[in-house]
């Protein structure tokens, strides 16, 4: 470790990560420090019963040639060393719902999606296309999202204030393809008074243009990001959990560490939570109105996941997700459920590995949860680099919940409980103490179309050398990560420079 980086970033999630290789690739010196014992933030996996499980990258979108993730990561040079599996084409996506036992599909690429929607709506063709124009033409006002040149906020305020459930049910009557048009919010926490439909259309877009598994995972796309980062000269710490930074009147000037360690630099990029990172400085250093609006902020409900080791042989692997709701109407509102009524919808999907053929080594299965549900617990943590263990009462808690997963999925896999070898499961608090999301947020911070630049946090702050990174910036995802990577960088080595660059390297 050097005395001195030109660069020092707190957190290696994607976002740090993505930033660092660009800088570095600009010449800077670049130094990504991380608390944990794993790289990569959402990206990292874990593995149980020899069986490899993603914590938070279940599946990627937007990445065959010429489109937009791609153009990214070619830019990177990551796209040769990726393991990918596409997805089913005729139906990556699964709607289901109680009572009904058909299977509403979502496909790839935009008339296909089309054809197969309307095969199942065949008086809907106008309704579905008209919702297919709005995603794209929704997506084309976001310069970076086309890897174009133009402001990043603009003056159309209509984008953010058209909410996503209203413009969706406004385009037809019919309760079913409503919810499957809106069947796949478990993807951004859509919620039905606040949603704005860009949310909506930057997310579904990618996914609808090519859908993708990482093969043993989503931490590749962390090992080939380091591995690159290090070509360039870049370097990596784990089990560097940063406390505080060391200032010099108004400027920060180091990073210190649990560890005992202090880490020198000019310019400090912060790619942990926004909230987390105003206490690292100190509240009082940023001006009260700002510290406020930060803190006012209201991240996005947090999840259970139920993960699953299925025994050899025994369970089709399916190359598709699967969106389950309870009713249509309630497609919106899964978030608002009861201890009765729990869980009213879940999203369902397959790990894949190279051996991967015809039967499936492990499942795992999402349901919202709310931070309250874990209270009880709160003042624990527990990671591999800290162990604190819960005790029984949270052990029942978990395994009650999984028990009323395993009864969900029964009714649609009546098989499923005589598949399972062993079951794992991760609460709020899990992705709160390794992915360091304020309360276990799935993905940073609510946009809200009643308050449309509440959330909205630049990549500069009031301390000249901090700045932003990451999920709670402008969008969540490996898509919405990396573009908050660029905007990042594009304040320090310029916007136009930098998109030139990403874009020759596409050529």
């Amino acid at each position: 470790m050097k005395e001195h980086y030109d660069v020092v970033i707190v957190g290696s999630g994607l976002g740090g990560l993505v930033s660092a290789i660009i800088l570095a690739k600009e010449g800077y010196s670049v130094c990504v420090l991380e608390k944990n014992n794993q790289y990569g933030g959402n990206l990292q996996t874990f593995v149980r019963d020899k069986t490899i499980f993603d914590t938070g990258v279940h599946y990627i979108g937007g990445l065959s040639e010429g489109q937009n993730l791609y153009q990214y990561f070619e830019y990177l040079n990551i796209n040769e060393d990726l393991k990918l599996k596409k997805l089913d084409e005729d139906g990556f996506d699964i709607i289901t719902f109680a009572g009904d036992e058909k299977e509403y599909k979502h496909a790839q690429g935009y008339e296909n999606f089309i054809k197969v929607l309307v095969a199942q709506f065949p008086e809907e063709e106008k309704a579905i296309r008209t919702y297919c124009d709005k995603l794209k033409d929704t997506c084309s006002k976001f310069p970076l999202y086309q890897l174009k040149q133009g402001k990043p906020y603009f003056d159309d305020s209509e984008i953010f204030e058209l909410n996503a459930k209203e413009y969706i049910n406004s385009l037809t009557d019919n309760k079913k393809l409503q919810g499957v048009l809106a069947g796949t919010n478990y993807l951004y926490a859509g919620d039905s008074d606040r949603t704005p439909f860009y949310v909506h259309a930057l997310c579904i877009n990618s996914y609808i243009e090519s859908s993708y598994r990482c093969i043993n995972g989503g931490s590749q796309i962390t090992k080939v990001l380091i591995k690159r980062l290090k070509e360039h000269g870049g370097e990596t710490y784990k089990h560097h959990e940063v406390i505080k930074f060391g200032f010099n009147e108004d400027k920060i000037i180091s990073a210190i560490c649990k560890n005992g360690k202090k880490i020198s630099g000019d310019l400090f990029i912060s790619n942990i939570e926004p909230k987390l990172t105003l206490q690292l400085a100190g509240e009082d250093k940023f001006r009260k109105s700002y510290v406020n609006r930060v803190k006012k902020i209201q991240s996005t409900i947090a999840a259970f996941t139920l993960y699953i080791v299925l025994k050899p042989n025994t369970f089709a692997y399916q190359n598709k997700n699967f969106y389950h709701f309870n009713h249509p109407d309630r497609v919106w509102d899964t978030q608002n459920y009861t201890q009765q009524s729990w869980p009213e919808g879940y999203m369902m999907t397959m790990g894949v590995n190279k051996n991967t053929d015809k039967y499936g080594d492990s499942i795992a299965v999402m349901a919202y949860m709310r931070y309250e549900e874990v209270e009880p617990w709160v003042n624990t943590v527990n990671t591999v680099a800290n162990k604190n263990e819960r005790g029984q009462t949270y052990e029942d808690f978990k395994t009650e919940k999984a028990e009323k997963i395993i009864g969900e999925l029964q009714k649609k896999f009546p098989d499923i409980k005589d598949c399972i070898q062993e079951m794992y499961t991760s609460t709020p608090l899990s992705y709160r103490d390794y992915i360091g999301s304020n309360q276990g947020s799935m993905y940073g911070y609510v946009k809200d179309v009643n308050k449309p630049m509440h959330s909205f946090l630049s990549p500069r702050t009031k301390i000249k050398n901090l700045m932003f990174t990451g999920q709670s910036l402008n969008m969540h995802g490996i898509l919405g990560v990396t573009i908050s990577a660029v905007t990042t960088c594009s304040e320090i080595v310029g916007k136009d420079y930098l998109l030139d660059k990403i874009q020759k390297a596409n050529k």
